[in-house]
């Protein structure tokens, strides 16, 4: 009886834990904000995505980095963005945000060539100066790099690390594509 009784408690125990560790997106405070830019349909399309990070980090997000940023996150490929992947967007741009701002150094709101290498090898990014050129010519405007810029060349980044990481099982650093799938991760970024 007392064994019975006292796995009884461990169970319900358990399912109390696990029933207060499930969060529900309406207790969150940004879910609130979640359904104002989401609208009806309750997912966030590229057009939302766009004017609600314009107006969330005050910089022009281009439609091509809203896309990314929306490819990147889509979990359930529905081609729009949920509650819980704004959630996972808002917190990789704040961390892309903090690093951008540590990065300036000279405080002109833009990252110049050393203050690009600086914060990718911050994130772990260990570029040959031939991969950060590209980057740079891609990116910047006057070898300068905007947030907005710089938020896109990290979407491809993070996008592209982790297609590569997917297909590179014995974390060798390399990995082998075919053309066609070369394509598709091409495309997906």
């Amino acid at each position: 009886m007392f064994a019975s009784n006292c796995l009884a408690l461990m169970l319900t125990m358990e399912l109390l834990w696990t029933i207060n560790s499930i969060q529900i997106p309406q207790r969150d405070p940004l879910y609130n904000y979640f359904q104002q830019v989401a609208g009806n349909d309750g997912k966030i399309d590229p057009e939302e995505c766009q004017r609600m990070l314009t107006s969330a980090y005050g910089s022009k997000f281009t439609m091509e980095a809203c896309r990314i940023l929306l490819m990147m996150l889509d979990t359930d490929r529905s081609g729009a963005m949920g509650f819980w992947e704004m959630k996972e967007m808002f917190n990789a741009l704040n961390q892309w945000k903090t690093s951008f701002m540590i990065a300036d150094f000279d405080r002109s709101a833009t990252l110049e060539p050393y203050e690009l290498q600086v914060v990718l090898k911050g994130f772990g990014y260990n570029l040959s100066p031939q991969a950060v050129q590209i980057i740079v010519r891609r990116y910047s405007i006057q070898n300068r790099i905007d947030f907005s810029n710089f938020i896109a060349l990290c979407i491809k980044l993070r996008a592209g690390t982790n297609q590569f990481r997917m297909r590179d099982a014995g974390l060798s650093g390399s990995a082998t594509f075919s053309y066609d799938g070369f394509i598709q991760v091409l495309m997906s970024m």
